[in-house]
C-alpha cells in the first residue's frame, strides 16, 4: 500500500499590505489546505528568503507594488537565477493593466491573480491557485489561461 504524502505545502507570499497578508492567511485557514505560509513584506526580504533557504516553497505569490524591490524586479531575478528559475511565481496584485500582464507572462510568471475585493472570492481564487500548483509541471499555460478569475 502506497503511503500518502502528508507534508504541508510551503508557500511564500510577498506583499507589503498587512491587511492583504492577513486575508490571504485567513483564506488558507478556511480552505483547510495543509500549507505553511511564510510572508515577506517587501521584495528584498523575499529574495533574501529565497536565496538563503535550502528548501524552496512550492510557489511564490508575488505582489507587484512593494518597497525596496518591486515584484517586477523579483520576478526577473527569480527567472535569471539557476536555482530559482523553475519556482512557480503567481502574481497577486491589484493592478490590472493588460500590457503589464503580457509583460509578466513573457517574463515567466505561472499565472496572474487580480486581488479580489471580497473575502469569499479571495478564498476561491487562492483555492484555484493551489489546485493549479498541485497539478502543474511548472509549464506556463497559454496566455488565454494566464489570468485566474473567479
Amino acid at each position: 500500500m502506497k503511503k500518502m504524502n502528508t507534508a504541508p505545502t510551503k508557500l511564500l507570499l510577498a506583499d507589503d499590505d498587512i491587511d492583504d497578508c492577513f486575508l490571504f492567511q485567513e483564506a488558507l485557514n478556511e480552505i483547510s489546505a495543509n500549507t505553511i505560509l511564510t510572508i515577506a513584506n517587501d521584495g528584498a526580504e523575499l529574495m533574501d528568503l529565497l536565496t538563503s533557504n535550502a528548501v524552496l516553497p512550492a510557489a511564490v505569490f508575488l505582489d507587484l507594488n512593494m518597497p525596496r524591490k518591486n515584484g517586477f524586479e523579483c520576478l526577473k531575478e527569480i527567472k535569471q537565477n539557476q536555482q530559482l528559475r523553475a519556482l512557480p511565481v503567481i502574481i497577486y496584485s491589484t493592478s490590472f493593466d493588460k500590457d503589464v500582464i503580457k509583460l509578466l507572462y513573457s517574463q515567466g510568471a505561472l499565472c496572474y491573480i487580480r486581488k479580489p475585493a471580497d473575502f469569499p472570492k479571495i478564498r476561491e481564487v487562492i483555492e484555484h491557485a493551489l489546485l493549479l500548483i498541485s497539478q502543474t509541471t511548472n509549464l506556463q499555460p497559454k496566455i488565454d489561461n494566464f489570468i485566474l478569475q473567479v
